[in-house]
């Protein structure tokens, strides 16, 4: 039995709810903002946005990991609530808010790793390289939705 870790990042993104949701429903393109997924496949191909199963595959650091994912909770343009159902023990949300012509992002990602390896991130320096590096991850996604280059 391992030990669970949680990330939380928020941003502001300038733009309405409905753009935000519809580039965050492009799975296949979450590689283009995140830097340490290789891949996102939908597994079921009864809808092309938001596949209720996807496999993940993690690259990083000489790391690779995959698992697939299963999405729990689904409310159009206010949350998804997803967690692994193979590989890689993951789970997390994404929470969108809107204020006028803003929206915030809330994304927490939380993940099971052995006691003796989550205690090293849990550890200053490796714990704020991952909450920092998934804060990157989620200004890349503000970038691309500003810029008008998502979907």
């Amino acid at each position: 039995m391992g030990q669970w870790l949680e990330h939380t990042v928020i941003s502001r993104i300038n733009a309405p709810v409905e753009q935000v949701w519809n580039v965050w429903s492009d799975l296949e393109a979450m590689p283009l903002w995140m830097t340490w997924i290789e891949s996102v496949k939908p597994l079921d191909n009864e809808t092309k946005t938001l596949p209720d199963l996807t496999e993940w595959t993690l690259s990083a650091n000489g790391f690779r990991f995959k698992w697939k994912a299963q999405i729990n909770e689904r409310v159009a343009q206010q949350r998804l609530k997803w967690s692994s159902v193979g590989g890689l023990p993951t789970k997390g949300s994404v929470q969108f808010e809107e204020e006028g012509n803003t929206t915030f992002v809330k994304l927490i990602i939380s993940y099971e790793l052995p006691k003796a390896l989550a205690r090293f991130m849990k550890e200053d320096i490796l714990g704020k390289l991952v909450t920092n590096e998934l804060q990157n991850n989620l200004d890349n996604f503000k970038n691309l939705v500003e810029s008008g280059q998502g979907k």
